[in-house]
């Protein structure tokens, strides 16, 4: 019998930033001594490749279980560790950082590929405007 497969993929959808956002323009998430955070990996992976990435492969790779797995790996030893991984749901972009705090709206587009807009920006205003797309937004920091 075999486990069902979790997504955190969404289609033809823009994330606006929490209602409780702190700032009021995009900001790139700073590294924390000296190391990059989860939100600062995953700002990086989409903003260097816009539309090139689904949700699914953002969390996976910046999970500490992708991460560990290294360039050596093979790719089905690669799609096993990613299989066991989506097993049991994952949080998705709505629980990310780059929502939550640092100012960027995430579009999925209908093939499910992401990218990032600064909050201040007029991409993301026009996205959070457009009635043909599902409109959500990120997860609040605190309890409201």
């Amino acid at each position: 019998m075999t486990k069902p497969i979790h997504t955190t993929n969404c289609f033809d959808t823009f994330i606006r930033v929490a209602e409780d956002c702190p700032v009021r323009f995009g900001e790139e998430p700073p590294s924390r001594a000296g190391r990059p955070t989860v939100a600062g990996l995953q700002y990086a992976m989409i903003a260097n490749a816009p539309y090139r990435y689904t949700s699914d492969d953002v969390i996976f790779a910046t999970s500490a279980h992708g991460r560990e797995l290294g360039a050596k790996v093979t790719k089905s030893e690669r799609n096993a560790a990613r299989a066991a991984f989506f097993s049991r749901g994952q949080a998705c972009m709505r629980a990310s950082s780059l929502g939550k705090r640092y100012g960027w709206g995430v579009h999925a587009d209908s093939e499910g590929r992401i990218a990032i807009y600064a909050v201040d920006g007029k991409r993301y205003q026009a996205l959070s405007r457009d009635s043909k797309l599902t409109q959500t937004r990120a997860m609040r920091s605190k309890r409201g």
